[in-house]
């Protein structure tokens, strides 16, 4: 299961949610969870923002050799989920990949839709996370073509660049909180409604 996340530069926010989701797989001892981060206009061969690194040492992950990216459509292609930091930066994803609509959410339209699943969502067991992934995304999607796409300011998460320490972990802090249950759930850890 390949998780893409995308933003704007590639230095922050999906720099962090790839560093999260990396450190949460390895904790667990999954190496079939991946993740992966570019930006739409990335500062590529960047290094982190020096307050997104502290904050995501806050969280417990590691900025290590990180180097940012440029977002290209092949980048769709190749993930089983894309997360992006916006509607904006959904949007421009999906005018380059549009094959990738069912699977390309914003962060924190993916962690709402998911805390309207219901609890005996039938998923396949967690060894088999290829198939619990397409499956728990298939959710996601139905349960966004039922609602509709909302356009919520709610589903954006502010961009932090060149704002002080404490905007970075709040900032991380809300990624990671719409994030771990994703994570919980896709991992087997939780059910979506606990989420």
């Amino acid at each position: 299961m390949h998780v893409a996340f995308v933003c704007t530069g590639n230095i922050c926010r999906s720099a962090l949610a790839e560093r999260l989701t990396t450190a949460f797989a390895e904790e667990l001892g999954r190496c079939d969870l991946t993740a992966s981060s570019s930006g739409t206009s990335a500062v590529v061969g960047s290094g982190m923002d020096p307050h997104a690194a502290e904050a995501l040492l806050e969280l417990g992950g590691a900025p290590g050799a990180f180097r940012a990216r440029q977002f290209v459509p092949a980048h769709v292609e190749q993930a089983d989920l894309v997360l992006t930091m916006t509607r904006a930066h959904r949007r421009d994803v999906l005018q380059r990949a549009p094959r990738g609509m069912s699977r390309t959410f914003t962060l924190l339209e993916a962690a709402d839709l998911l805390s309207l699943l219901p609890v005996d969502l039938p998923l396949p067991q967690p060894d088999d996370l290829g198939a619990r992934g397409t499956a728990l995304v298939a959710a996601l999607a139905r349960t966004r073509a039922a609602r509709g796409l909302v356009a919520r300011e709610d589903d954006d998460v502010l961009d932090p660049i060149g704002r002080p320490a404490d905007v970075h972990l709040a900032v991380a802090d809300r990624i990671a909180d719409a994030l771990f249950p994703l994570l919980q759930t896709l991992t087997g850890l939780r059910t979506p409604a606990a989420a």
